[in-house]
Parts: structure tokens; C-alpha cells; sequence
């Protein structure tokens, strides 16, 4: 079977590090072109520093990297330090990258990426501010990607920034909205999904049994991430979110949901950045998205796992 071909775009962040690793570890499925760094998680000049990192952990230095946004369509950037630590990565170190980004403007090469090559999948893991300019920027983009994965909202699960609002998607909305009504194929992660794949201290274990740099770069990472959601929601972990995306490309089985109308509000202060899922028909409005809601947690995981363990023992290589 031909890899399908993927870019990610992503904020860096220790789950969107995950997305990532397991992406690089999976050449018989995927075949990454491009990596575009997003102001997210933390501001873009550290997404995108992080991005170096987790290529240079899985030895990558084939796949080309460039910075894109650096703030909103028309808002100030918020960001998640909170839950990330300062970096982004907090709790492993790894050294400074080796690796240089492309010097070219990420959204430039979106561009050029979709447009020459088919059938080009785009994984969205952060906000979706460079995602839209693309689009906005060269609009037979439209015509030519296969679709849009993206992690971002909520429905019945509510907010994780905001009661209303799940980070991504709170972060840029306008955004959000123009990607959501531009007519490319979407698919959805939203938190419904990724709130149904909490880790627990046996994957942690799992990751640290690799014996490798990556499974102790990971477990590191989750050992500090864990921390936000188990004081504010009391869970044994945190939800994993941007593998999803990843996962989905690899094994669709593992989630199951259906097609909705979802729109994004914008002009609210109260709601800004929710996500309106006609999950139940109850509207003649065009259904734009495939919305998933359920999850194979057990499969996901042990997904992750093998893949991590695919990466070489000695230098990161699959």
C-alpha cells in the first residue's frame, strides 16, 4: 500500500511531540513532507525549536521544518504554558537542536507542498492560523488536498480553556471557522475523543520499558503533563490529544463518529471559540466535517507503544 502523503502542522507541546514521533515511526503508512510550526502551546519561536528537537530524537533530518504564524488572524496569541511548562517539552531535556528550520515561510510552503504533489493529507495538531492563510492565501488548495485532520473542539464534552471553548479552536476561531467552511474534507478530533484516551501509569511504564531515548524522552514529558489534569479534574493521567490525528491515518478503526454541520463562534466574549456541532441533525446546514466520538483506548495506546518501540535503540532511526 502507498504511505499516504502528510504534512503537520503543530504547536509542540509534549502530545503534539508524541503525533509526531509516531507519524516519523510509521513509513509503510505515512510519508511526512512537511512539518509547519504554529504559535500554540507556546510562542513560535519555541514550537518551533521543539519541532527540531523531536526530528533530531527520531532521526530525522530528511523531513524539512518551517516556522509559519506567529500569532492569530486578528487576535493576541494565548497561550498554555500552564500545562506545558515554559518550554513546551518541560520535563525531559533535550539538547539544542542541530538541525536548522527551512528559511523559507511556513504557509509558503504549504503551498508549494500541496500543489505538488497529490492527494496530500494535513494533519492540523495546534491552532489553525496557518492552515487558514494557506487557504485564504491560494484557494486551489481546495481542490487539491485529500483533507484536513485536526484536533480541536467540543461538543458534548464542553471547553478545556474556556466552559465553552477547547484550546485549539479558542485560540484563532476565525480560523477555525474559515477552515471548518472552506469545503475541503474534514475530519475531526475533538475532546469527546481525546478525553476517552487518558493515560495511565502503566502506558507511562510501558514507554519507560522501551529502554530507549525516546521512551525515556516520553515518559519524562508525560510525567510533567500529567500533572495539570490530575489536579484540576482529579483523572489518574491526561488525555493524549494530537496522536488522534496521527492514528486515525494509520488505523481508522480504532474511531467511529459521523458526519456534522459544525460551526465556530466568533463574536461572543462568553463562548468564544466554541464549537456548534449539529451532531443531531436538528439544521439544513451543509454537513462539513466527520466529527469522531468514540474511541478504541486499549488499541490507541498499545498503537502509540509499538511504534515508539519501532525507533531505533542506538540513533532514533526507523
Amino acid at each position: 500500500m502507498t504511505p499516504k502523503r502528510i504534512i503537520i502542522d503543530t504547536d509542540p507541546g509534549q502530545d503534539d511531540a508524541f503525533a509526531i514521533l509516531v507519524a516519523l515511526a510509521s513509513p509503510d503508512e505515512l510519508e511526512v513532507l512537511l512539518i509547519t510550526t504554529v504559535a500554540g502551546n507556546v510562542p513560535l519561536d519555541l514550537t518551533s525549536e521543539n519541532a527540531l528537537k523531536i526530528c533530531e530524537l527520531a532521526g530525522r533530518s530528511d523531513v524539512p521544518v518551517a516556522a509559519g504564524c506567529d500569532r492569530p488572524l486578528i487576535r493576541d496569541l494565548v497561550t498554555a504554558e500552564y500545562v506545558h511548562g515554559r518550554t513546551g517539552l518541560d520535563g525531559v531535556h533535550l539538547p539544542s537542536p542541530s538541525l536548522s528550520l527551512d528559511p523559507r515561510n511556513g504557509v509558503d510552503l504549504i503551498i508549494e507542498t500541496v500543489l505538488a504533489h497529490e492527494d496530500v493529507t494535513l494533519c492540523a495538531l495546534g491552532p489553525l492560523t496557518n492552515v487558514a492563510t494557506a487557504l485564504l492565501k491560494e484557494p486551489r488548495l481546495i481542490g487539491r488536498l485529500r483533507q484536513i485532520v485536526l484536533m480541536g473542539g467540543g461538543f458534548f464534552e464542553g471547553g478545556n480553556t474556556t466552559p465553552a471553548a477547547e484550546f485549539n479552536v479558542y485560540v484563532d476561531p476565525e480560523a477555525a471557522q474559515h477552515v471548518l467552511r472552506s469545503g475541503v474534507p474534514i475530519v475531526m478530533m475533538p475532546l469527546d475523543v481525546t478525553h476517552r484516551a487518558i493515560t495511565t501509569p502503566d502506558f507511562v511504564n510501558r514507554l519507560k520499558r522501551l529502554r530507549t531515548p525516546v521512551g525515556e524522552a516520553t515518559a519524562g514529558m508525560l510525567e510533567f503533563y500529567e500533572r495539570y489534569d490530575r489536579d484540576r479534574y482529579g483523572l489518574e493521567g491526561a488525555p493524549l490529544h494530537d496522536p488522534c490525528v496521527i492514528s486515525y491515518l494509520i488505523a481508522p478503526d480504532l474511531f467511529s463518529g459521523r458526519e456534522c454541520n459544525v460551526e465556530v463562534e466568533t463574536s461572543s466574549e462568553l463562548t468564544r471559540g466554541m464549537t456548534v456541532i449539529d451532531w443531531w441533525g436538528m439544521t439544513n446546514r451543509r454537513r462539513n466535517a466527520m466529527v469522531m466520538n468514540r474511541i478504541d483506548s486499549s488499541g490507541y495506546f498499545d498503537l502509540i507503544v509499538r511504534r515508539l518501540a519501532a525507533i531505533n535503540r542506538s540513533d532514533g532511526r526507523t
